[in-house]
């Protein structure tokens, strides 16, 4: 007996029109269930098959009132924008928790792409303070788009960017296209990293993640009262900007894990006397968030993100008539 999978492309996820703040919302949800002890959710696992690498697989299932399931296989290629290809590739498969049964298919680049901004406006509504007018992007790439249109769903004063690539090109471009996101805002492309940062309220990097990571950004470049959001593992935030910061992360299990396998967060990043929360406990409110003071993160990306965008995919989809069938 055969079954039928939904398979959508990302141009059929465009016209879908899913806003920011949906994303947001669906995100929060899952961590909520994690926080709850609703769900199982193992660190993610890789190979790199070659120099800064990645290829992930990403299993999750959330309980409770989500009852949702899935995994994705993703791969991060730095490399690749040279050759004319994307940075993130690869496939999200959403599954029926009660059966098993594949549910649909879709482009995990997409996904990747939009939950990771959604999970640092997650982040930033729980840690930010509402009055923020100055944001700063290291890296202006399509992490740094999605999280600007994350930042200004949470900061409605937002008016100053402060901007920072090592291609000019690609700060003109992120401008000149994220301008159209934000027409009252001023942008400023910097020449360095350090004027970038230096007036920022909310800092985030969104650099390659690299296996000999340059750690760029110093603590005295930054304000004292700053919101530092690294969603590039450990690449780009200088360990001693974590020095008397309250530190959070999306998850301690993921993150406890991942640096115990000494390839990421060595030398000096938090360990786990130095967590103060995890996004699932902030989210089921078993912990609160504080919105003055350094206050910093690092949000690796978790399953439970891509479970519940594909989910909230999946239903517009099915609501629209989009996407094939192909029957297995």
């Amino acid at each position: 007996m055969g079954f039928d999978v939904l398979w959508i492309s990302s141009a059929e996820i465009d016209t879908l029109g899913i806003s920011m703040r949906e994303i947001m919302d669906a995100v929060e949800a899952g961590f909520a269930a994690l926080g709850k002890g609703q769900g199982e959710m193992p660190a993610k696992i890789g190979i790199h098959p070659r120099e800064d690498c990645f290829i992930h697989a990403m299993p999750c299932y959330l309980g409770g009132n989500v009852d949702r399931a899935g995994i994705k296989c993703v791969s991060g290629y730095p490399s690749n924008p040279e050759k004319g290809l994307p940075y993130i590739t690869g496939i999200m498969l959403l599954t029926d928790p009660e059966t098993g049964i594949p549910q649909a298919v879709m482009d995990a680049g997409w996904v990747t792409a939009w939950r990771t901004g959604a999970a640092s406006g997650v982040y930033a509504r729980h840690f930010g303070d509402p009055a923020t007018q100055t944001v700063s992007i290291i890296g202006t790439g399509v992490q740094g788009r999605v999280n600007l249109l994350a930042m200004k769903e949470v900061f409605p004063r937002l008016s100053r960017v402060f901007c920072h690539d090592k291609f000019d090109e690609a700060a003109e471009r992120f401008v000149r296209d994220m301008h159209r996101e934000l027409p009252d805002a001023e942008f400023v492309i910097c020449p360095d990293v350090r004027t970038a940062v230096a007036e920022a309220e909310v800092l985030i990097t969104c650099t390659p993640i690299v296996e000999a990571p340059q750690r760029f950004v110093h603590r005295e470049w930054l304000k004292s009262d700053c919101l530092v959001i690294s969603v590039d593992y450990d690449s780009a935030i200088h360990e001693n900007v974590f020095l008397g910061a309250h530190f959070t992360c999306d998850n301690r299990n993921q993150y406890l894990w991942t640096r115990k396998q000494g390839a990421y967060f060595q030398n000096g990043y938090p360990g786990p006397q130095d967590m103060d929360a995890d996004m699932g406990e902030i989210c089921a409110g078993a912990k609160q968030g504080v919105r003055t003071g350094r206050r910093s993160a690092v949000l690796m990306g978790i399953a439970s993100h891509d479970v519940m965008t594909a989910a909230l995919i999946h239903e517009l989809a099915r609501e629209n008539g989009l996407g094939t069938k192909v029957t297995l």
